[in-house]
């Protein structure tokens, strides 16, 4: 059977303890005047500004260099990661918002996270397990993230974004065409990488 293209971008399933993923996350802000769509499963990095209270700002990521972590929750209160003038979105928007909006982010360097491999070229092996890769930019599709993990950079280079641990085992999972990997981000801003095996 081959495998579903259902992209959700980054998912946290467990530490690299072998703990499962409880839910933990740190908020970050996001700045009104940011112009660019937010979805849970993007991973981002540090703007280098922070709100009025102090709560430290975040961006949207690159497709190359560090990241600081993925979202897992987002809305326009601080207190309720939701948007309460319109219970139906669970993104940010991308046009310029009213007021700062906040972002449950997995920061955690030793998180591991599911995410799809992209479905164009070569189809990553069990060969790529042990290398590092980047991600690659995909549209939100209204509800979550459609980030994708990228099967044209694997290689042992330290700088590249995640680090490849194994295909996540599952009965509608399989080596081919948008397989699911586990991964862990290799190139954190809150830890340094390492290289690829």
């Amino acid at each position: 059977m081959p495998n579903a293209n259902r992209p959700t971008g980054l998912s946290p399933v467990q530490h690299i303890s072998g703990a499962p993923y409880n839910g933990a996350g740190r908020i970050y802000s996001i700045a009104a005047a940011y112009a660019t769509a937010l979805y849970i499963g993007d991973p981002v990095i540090s703007s280098g500004t922070a709100d009025l209270n102090g709560v430290a700002g975040i961006i949207l990521a690159a497709a190359t260099g560090p990241i600081r972590g993925v979202i897992v929750g987002i809305g326009s209160r601080e207190s309720l990661l939701a948007n309460p003038s319109n219970l139906d979105i669970i993104y940010r928007p991308a046009a310029s918002q009213t007021t700062d909006w906040y972002a449950l982010v997995v920061d955690d360097p030793d998180t591991i996270f599911e995410v799809q491999e992209i479905g164009t070229g070569t189809p990553m092996t069990a060969a790529e397990v042990g290398l590092n890769t980047n991600l690659v930019l995909g549209a939100g599709n209204g509800y979550v993230s459609g980030w994708l993990l990228d099967n044209a950079t694997e290689a042992a280079t330290i700088t590249l974004q995640c680090r490849i641990l194994g295909l996540a085992r599952r009965l509608d999972n399989a080596y081919g065409q948008y397989a699911k990997y586990l991964v862990k981000i290799n190139n954190h801003e809150l830890s340094s990488g390492t290289v690829g095996l």
